[in-house]
């Protein structure tokens, strides 16, 4: 009963002259962080690209489904317990990979481990994180050690980091490699570009590179280039320090990372071909992120992908893309239940998890929010923005007349647009 639980939490505290330090309005969250997060941390958690209209068209695209609510079915609050890949989820919940989150609060990847761990909810590790995979498996055995966690790949155009990236999240207890498909450069973000803020040149972002044996070892064999006259400025300064702190102590060997990561990560040419390899190298189970078509998903499958994550990077590489919402259901009927179809992508209430996991969804991915609960308060924001999408998640099932878990189809949605119900005439427009 985690909802009724938060709730008078929330209200006792509200007795005593207490408000929530984690606002529960999406809006007002958004406000709260935008307030304390620097400009560039804030453009690059929240912006997207081009004109943010794939942004926009996730949050609408959830508002073209309303709840139907049953009542008097005498069931009491529903179990959110979910299996998926072998093992017990707290709730059919998980939270994204999100990379260079230092820039939002300096436990960054710690955080956020600490506080899935303690409420039983999986996390991606991403593969452009602040601090390395071993780390924040170490908080998560220590914290939760039965909680899941998986490791984001995105595949650079080295083979061998690939394999000791598959190695090292295999050793970490992963209990799965999402290979991140929509990424393989990165999509135009006039946030960032107007500002000239790209984090991985300051040396952010990097610790799953920078404490890789292979990485590191390929800078041996690679001349440091020649420096260019740059005025000092304190912004430089910084990037000097950090990078000399990737380095080892020498700023040279920071930059020589720097430059070989931006020479490894751009990788265009990714295929089928490569999903089949790294399908190949590793026994974990091989999720696949950033799947919009069900051609693709059908695809996958056949190649022995064991699921899907339908995402289109929370609108951040293709201005005017489909929302993740929109594409759900025709990617379902695709793997046709084969594998498990996962989420994410606009997701801000329990509400919206209701709607997505009724179209088809096994599980749903938190994003930007957690990490506006990360800027304001740490690991407690984080488990505050869970706390609250858990109960209001259980809240609205119960209130809808669902028991379970199993109960949730399409039969409790209307498509407000056509007046019918969901998965009838669905083309994924």
């Amino acid at each position: 009963m985690i909802g009724r639980r938060i709730q008078q939490k929330i209200y006792l505290e509200g007795l005593l002259g207490k408000k929530p330090v984690i606002p529960t309005r999406p809006d007002a969250l958004e406000r709260a962080a935008r307030r304390r997060m620097s400009r560039r941390a804030w453009a690059y958690v929240a912006g997207g690209a081009g004109l943010e209209r794939t942004m926009a068209r996730n949050r609408a695209a959830f508002d073209r489904y309303a709840l139907r609510p049953r009542m008097l079915r005498g069931a009491g609050p529903p179990s959110l317990e979910a299996g998926l890949f072998g093992q017990r989820w707290a709730a059919p919940l998980f939270l994204c990979p999100i990379g260079v989150l230092e820039l939002a609060h300096p436990d960054a990847d710690l955080a956020v481990a600490r506080a899935a761990a303690g409420r039983g909810v999986p996390v991606i590790f991403s593969n452009q994180s602040s601090r390395p995979i071993e780390a924040a498996a170490g908080v998560m055995d220590a914290v939760g050690p039965d909680t899941p966690r998986f490791f984001q790949l995105y595949h650079p155009t080295e083979r061998r980091v690939v394999e000791s990236f598959l190695r090292r999240a295999e050793s970490a207890g992963c209990a799965g490699v999402v290979l991140t498909v929509d990424t393989v450069q990165l999509g135009w973000r006039p946030r960032d570009l107007d500002l000239g803020h790209l984090p991985f040149l300051e040396g952010r972002g990097l610790a799953q590179y920078v404490t890789d044996p292979e990485f590191m070892g390929s800078l041996e064999n690679s001349p440091e280039g020649p420096s260019p006259r740059i005025r000092p400025s304190p912004s430089l300064l910084k990037t000097m320090l950090a990078l000399r702190r990737l380095g080892g102590g020498s700023l040279g060997r920071g930059r020589r990372a720097v430059q070989s990561f931006v020479a490894t990560y751009s990788f265009p040419e990714l295929s089928w071909d490569d999903v089949r390899r790294v399908r190949e190298a590793t026994a974990l189970p091989l999720l696949l992120k950033g799947i919009l078509h069900p051609e693709d998903a059908a695809r996958a499958v056949e190649l022995g992908v064991d699921g899907i994550v339908v995402s289109n990077h929370g609108g951040r590489q293709v201005d005017g893309a489909i929302s993740s919402l929109e594409a759900l259901p025709q990617v379902a009927r695709a793997v046709g239940g084969r594998v498990p179809v996962l989420m994410d992508g606009g997701v801000r209430t329990g509400a919206d998890v209701v709607k997505a996991l009724a179209l088809g969804a096994r599980a749903v991915g938190i994003g930007r929010p957690y990490v506006y609960g990360l800027a304001l308060a740490g690991a407690e924001g984080v488990g505050a923005i869970i706390d609250h999408m858990m109960a209001e998640l259980e809240l609205t099932l119960a209130l809808s007349g669902v028991a379970g878990l199993e109960e949730v189809d399409p039969d409790i949605l209307l498509e407000e647009r056509t007046g019918q119900e969901t998965m009838e005439g669905m083309d994924g427009r």
